[in-house]
């Protein structure tokens, strides 16, 4: 019963908004203390569960990367390759992308997108360029809408695509649950052929939400005020010895002209 502490240690760190990664570390070192578990075994297990999940230090490699493509210019050779595409609006553009994501993680390739391979410095900055070729300048709404978007068309593309791959780790998951659990003998083959219908509707769903990108983005536009440009107030001229006369017929050079 004392261990559950460990989980009301995550709800307050949470709550706090604490780093997740320390608060998770300190709820496990807080169960294994009230476990029973000696300190130098707690460490021993964090190091075990690090070394067997070593994937996870691939940032490391990856943001490197990132930056130094972003430093040479990617996102602006990306914008540069969109404006050329006269017929590709931002809403065609995602749902292109995600069709694209999709197929690819049905076959396998996970890694090949994701939000900061792909989306950050190519699919943003190629779809904000295409609406602004079409509604002009975008405001900070309407370019948060965009990047929204297709943050969205990777994340929808890869959780229903991947699960058509029948060697992914949630069908292996289910597979060897179920046959563990209950005694049945599930190919993991079903469930991927009974994943392609749920694929086919997040596609259309999410395809026409991307379609519809634009006439958002249009009304927004429409919403926005444009910029008003204050009047330059006339400055008078001088027309010869006497200025030049104004509406009601005084001259403006001639401080003797009131008298006249």
């Amino acid at each position: 019963m004392w261990v559950l502490l460990a989980v009301l240690v995550v709800v307050v760190g949470f709550a706090l908004r604490l780093n997740s990664m320390l608060v998770v570390a300190v709820a496990g070192i807080v169960a294994g203390l009230i476990g029973g578990i000696s300190p130098v075994k707690i460490i021993e297990t964090f190091g075990t569960g690090f070394a067997n999940s070593r994937s996870v230090t691939v940032f490391l490699v990856v943001l490197p990367v990132i930056g130094m493509i972003e430093r040479y210019g990617l996102m602006q050779q990306a914008r540069v390759l969109v404006t050329k595409l006269t017929k590709m609006t931002a809403g065609r553009l995602l749902a292109a992308y995600l069709g694209i994501r999709q197929v690819t993680a049905a076959v396998g390739l996970m890694a090949i997108g994701g939000p900061a391979q792909a989306v950050r410095p190519i699919i943003a900055p190629m779809a904000e360029a295409s609406a602004e070729r079409k509604h002009g300048k975008l405001t900070e709404r309407m370019r948060e809408k965009v990047r929204s978007y297709a943050s969205s068309a990777d994340t929808v593309g890869l959780f229903f695509g991947e699960d058509v791959f029948m060697a992914v780790g949630s069908i292996l998951l289910i597979t060897g649950f179920v046959d563990s659990t209950y005694g049945l003998k599930l190919e993991a083959l079903s469930i991927a052929v009974w994943a392609i219908p749920t694929a086919i509707c997040a596609f259309i769903i999410h395809g026409v939400r991307m379609l519809r990108l634009d006439r958002s983005l249009a009304a927004m536009a429409a919403d926005t005020p444009a910029a008003v440009t204050p009047a330059t107030p006339a400055t008078p001229s001088i027309d010869g010895p006497g200025g030049a006369a104004d509406s009601s017929g005084v001259a403006t050079g001639d401080p003797e002209g009131e008298k006249r």
